[in-house]
């Protein structure tokens, strides 16, 4: 078994996914994940298909020299962004392979949440091309390692009624006007001036 660079906090309540030296550019791919960790699976896989169909794009935050503007990345209050297709293809598979192992688990698929997905760079794959004067350069590819832990969301139970009406609130401006009148009065007679 691979080790994770992250433990989750509960294994009973998440599932793993991971591919390694995929061939799938490590740039695009980085700023794809950071653009999807967070969100619930069923609203990342909408976003990564919307990816695929030029609908939204993935803004490029770190590794964006070079990158055009583009009006979908206001969205995310930036300007740069692009639409990565094969990042954004291998990304989903990921997902899908999440969402089986989830369902092996027997954990709600729905609620499930990005909660950790980092992408490492793999061991460059060598090419070479001819250049003039019989010289020859490298033509490298870049790719990548993906992990991600995906988690079910905790269902948020709210107060029973009436704890909350016994509570008594009094009006924070009251307590300071009390608590300062008592405090002046204190310090007058201390001075003697009352």
């Amino acid at each position: 078994m691979v080790r994770y660079s992250l433990d989750p906090e509960n294994p009973t309540k998440s599932c793993k996914s991971r591919g390694s030296n995929l061939r799938v550019h490590f740039k695009n791919t980085r700023e794809t994940a950071q653009a999807i960790k967070g969100m619930h699976i069923r609203k990342a896989t909408k976003y990564l298909k919307d990816v695929t169909l030029k609908k939204q794009c993935v803004p490029f935050r770190r590794y964006n020299g070079g990158v055009g503007r583009c009006a979908q990345a206001k969205q995310w209050g930036w300007t740069q962004g692009r639409w990565p297709k094969k990042s954004a293809e291998f990304l989903l598979h990921m997902l899908k392979n999440a969402e089986s192992n989830a369902e092996l688990k027997g954990l709600d698929v729905d609620s499930l949440v990005i909660e950790h997905i980092q992408v490492n760079k793999a061991p460059k794959m060598r090419r070479r091309t001819y250049r003039a004067h019989g010289r020859i350069n490298p033509y490298m590819s870049s790719p990548c390692h993906i992990e991600m832990i995906l988690t079910e969301k905790e269902q948020i139970v709210p107060k029973p009624e009436e704890e909350v009406a016994q509570k008594k609130k009094v009006p924070r401006v009251n307590v300071l006007c009390s608590c300062s009148a008592v405090g002046r009065a204190e310090g007058l007679t201390q001075r003697g001036l009352l």
